[in-house]
């Protein structure tokens, strides 16, 4: 089914957010058989009212090179709801000498899944400039690859840098930005498919950990058509 990744240039962007959005929503769609919640952040459980996952998570997988079976996967997942379950991220530590070949298995095997997937990589691009290669190869490779950004010229300018072209924008839109949807559009050479607007409703969801489960209205519509 289809592979959607979500990443920014810049950390504090909303990557959770949008990812748990478009998690949920697609659950939720009648005729499909839920959603998988790739969490490459390690945000996704707070965001989502869980406990912290102390166990193996997609992260282990990735760096145990053939030592561990591709549809070990499924052995990793979480039940958040009927409609939704969560890959947490784990504790091991992801590096492209030992993820580089298992990012395309991960791929292959989200793929071969009759739901659909949601995977939240979060910043790929450090301080320094410099990009995580196993993130970046999973933001490139995903049928869908969603940059989150706000219209911020440092954000803008990291992304432009980037080697990975996200096939869609979704732009975090807040009053007083001198940089709008034409701008960004302009600058990075790709459609903004959704507009989301700075939304304190969405900030008490994520500290109270109920943005799955009762998701503002607000964001619903805004990310309706990126779903």
């Amino acid at each position: 089914m289809t592979t959607i990744s979500c990443w920014s240039a810049k950390g504090g962007s909303g990557t959770t957010v949008v990812a748990i959005a478009l998690a949920t929503m697609r659950g939720r769609e009648p005729d499909g058989a839920g959603s998988l919640l790739v969490d490459l952040a390690g945000d996704c459980p707070s965001a989502m009212g869980l406990p912290e996952p102390t166990g193996p998570g997609v992260s282990e997988w990735l760096m145990a090179g053939g030592e561990v079976p591709p549809d070990a996967l499924r052995r990793l997942e979480i039940e958040v709801s009927q409609e939704v379950a969560l890959l947490p991220t784990g504790r091991a530590v992801i590096d492209g000498t030992g993820a580089g070949d298992r990012c395309g298995q991960l791929l292959e095997q989200l793929a071969l899944d009759a739901r659909d997937s949601i995977i939240d990589l979060g910043r790929i691009i450090n301080g320094a400039g410099s990009v995580a290669e196993p993130m970046a190869r999973l933001a490139a490779d995903a049928d869908q690859s969603l940059l989150v950004t706000r219209p911020c010229f440092l954000s803008l300018r990291r992304a432009l840098a980037s080697p990975v072209r996200p096939t869609g924008i979704v732009l975090v839109t807040e009053e007083g930005r001198a940089l709008g949807r034409r701008e960004v559009e302009d600058i990075l050479g790709v459609p903004v498919i959704a507009e989301v607007p700075l939304d304190s409703s969405v900030a008490r969801a994520v500290d109270a950990g109920t943005l799955a489960m009762r998701m503002p209205r607000g964001l619903e519509r805004s990310l309706r058509h990126a779903a």
